[in-house]
C-alpha cells in the first residue's frame, strides 16, 4: 500500500522504494551509496571536506558499481570550506540527485537545475521549507533532532506534519526511522517518503569500522548525547569520553576555539580507527533499535514488508 506507482519521492528519484540514505561525513562512501542505490534505493555520497579530486574519484567509483538505470546523491553540506568545489564537482559529473544541509541551497539550485539535477534540501523547521520551495527544490528532507550528527530543535513528531502542510512538493521524513514501524508513522505523518541514516551505518557494505559498528549494537534509549549547542551547531552522538569532554567544557563555558579543537579529526577517529572512546560515534537515537548488522538490500526490503504488514494489522483491526 506504501508501494503505490503514484509515490512522487519514487517518481522523482527514479527508485523503486522511497527512501533515500543519509549523507554522512566518512560514513557516506562509494561502497555504501552503491549498495543502497542497487538495493532500490537512492545511495548518497557525502561531500563533507573532500578534497574535490577526491569526491570526483569516488563518485566515479559509484558509478562503476551502480547497475546501470540506477540513481544516486552527493550531499552537499553548506558550510563546509570545500562547498563550492563539491558543486563544481556534481556539475561535472552530472550527479542526478543531490541533498544539501546547513545552509541556503539557492546557488546549488541555480547550479544544478538547469542541468537536469534533482536537488533536495535538509531542513530542519517550516520556515526553511518554504524557502527552498520557492527557490525550486524538487523535494524537502524534513529531519527531526532525533536524528545523528547536526540536528535542529524540533523532533520528527511535530515537524513532518507541519512541513507537509506548509509546502506542495514531497516531504520526506528523517530522524529516528529504522524500521517499517518508522516508515508507516512518517507516512502517517505526511511524509511520501524517508531518509535513514544510523541504520545503514550497520549494514554489511558500510566500511566504518567494526567497533563503530558495535557501539551502535550495543546503544540503549539514553545512549545519545547532544554535544556543540553552545556553539549553535548540536551534534548527536553516542555518548563516550569525547561526549563528557565537551559537557564538561560547555557546562564551565570553555572559549568556542577550545570546544572546536576539542572536535577535530574526531569522526575519523571513530570511522577509521574505531576509537569508541574519543571518536565522534555520531548516531541517532534509533540506534537503540538496531540490533544487527544485514546487507543493505535486505534492511530495506525487510523495511516495507513490514511496513505493509502494519497497515495490513491496522486495517484489520479496524474491521
Amino acid at each position: 500500500m506504501l508501494l503505490r506507482e503514484d509515490n512522487r519521492v519514487c517518481k522523482i528519484l527514479g527508485t523503486k522504494y522511497p527512501i533515500i540514505q543519509g549523507g554522512m561525513a566518512w560514513v557516506a562512501n562509494a561502497e555504501l551509496a552503491s549498495a543502497v542505490s542497487n538495493a532500490g534505493g537512492l545511495g548518497v555520497i557525502a561531500a563533507a571536506a573532500t578534497p574535490p579530486d577526491i569526491l570526483e574519484q569516488e563518485i566515479i567509483k559509484a558509478k562503476s558499481l551502480i547497475e546501470p538505470g540506477k540513481p544516486f546523491g552527493l550531499n552537499i553540506m553548506l558550510m563546509s570550506p570545500t562547498a563550492e568545489s563539491a558543486l563544481e564537482v556534481a556539475a561535472k559529473q552530472r550527479v542526478p540527485v543531490v541533498t544539501t544541509g546547513a545552509g541556503s541551497p539557492g546557488k546549488v539550485l541555480e547550479r544544478l537545475k538547469p542541468l537536469g539535477t534533482i536537488v533536495i534540501p535538509v531542513v530542519a523547521s517550516v520556515t526553511q521549507a518554504r524557502r527552498v520551495e520557492k527557490q525550486g527544490a524538487d523535494a524537502v528532507v524534513a529531519e527531526g533532532m532525533e536524528a545523528g550528527g547536526h540536528i535542529g530543535e524540533l523532533t520528527t513528531m511535530v515537524l513532518t506534519p507541519q512541513i507537509s502542510q506548509a509546502v506542495k512538493i514531497p516531504v520526506i521524513c528523517a530522524g529516528g526511522i529504522v524500521d517499517g514501524r518508522g516508515v508507516v508513522a512518517a507516512f502517517a505523518l505526511g511524509a511520501e517518503g524517508v531518509q535513514v541514516g544510523t541504520r545503514f551505518v550497520c549494514c554489511e557494505e558500510c566500511t566504518v569500522h567494526a567497533n563503530y559498528k558495535q557501539a551502535i549494537i550495543d546503544a540503549r534509549d539514553r545512549s545519545t548525547a547532544i554535544t556543540g549547542q553552545s556553539l549553535g551547531h548540536p551534534v548527536r552522538c553516542l555518548r563516550n569520553k569525547l561526549t563528557a569532554e565537551f559537557e564538561r567544557l560547555e557546562a564551565n563555558n570553555a572559549p568556542a576555539s577550545e570546544i572546536e579543537a576539542l572536535g577535530t579529526g574526531k569522526l575519523r577517529a571513530a570511522v577509521v580507527n574505531g576509537d569508541t572512546e574519543w571518536g565522534s560515534l555520531m548516531a541517532g537515537q534509533s540506534a537503540a533499535m538496531v540490533n544487527n548488522i544485514l546487507p543493505a538490500k535486505v534492511i530495506i526490503e525487510n523495511m516495507f514488508a513490514e511496513s505493509e504488514e502494519i497497515l495490513k494489522h491496522i486495517g484489520e483491526v479496524k474491521k
